[in-house]
């Protein structure tokens, strides 16, 4: 433990950040993973409605720092790709 009273604090805020980011990382997953399943699925209207809230998330986790922009638009087109593959 550091002994500097602002180096105490830095520690205790970058914990803090940490399950934030941990957090905001294991939703995004959720959302993408959510996706997955209602296209594997072959639901057209329910992959619709989770399309939204997956390109959502990723678009906040963008925004945040979580992950770089060209990272978000590579999952946001392959989710669009996966979308317009589905037949219905």
């Amino acid at each position: 433990m550091p002994n500097i009273k602002s180096a105490k604090k830095r520690v205790l805020v970058n914990e803090t950040k940490n399950a934030q980011n941990k957090s905001a990382r294991s939703a995004l997953k959720t959302a993408m993973k959510k996706f997955d399943a209602a296209v594997a699925e072959g639901n057209r209207s329910e992959a619709d409605s989770v399309y939204k809230a997956a390109v959502k998330s990723v678009d906040k986790a963008a925004a945040k720092g979580l992950i770089h922009a060209n990272k978000a638009a590579h999952k946001k087109s392959q989710m669009t790709v996966k979308l317009n593959a589905m037949e219905g």
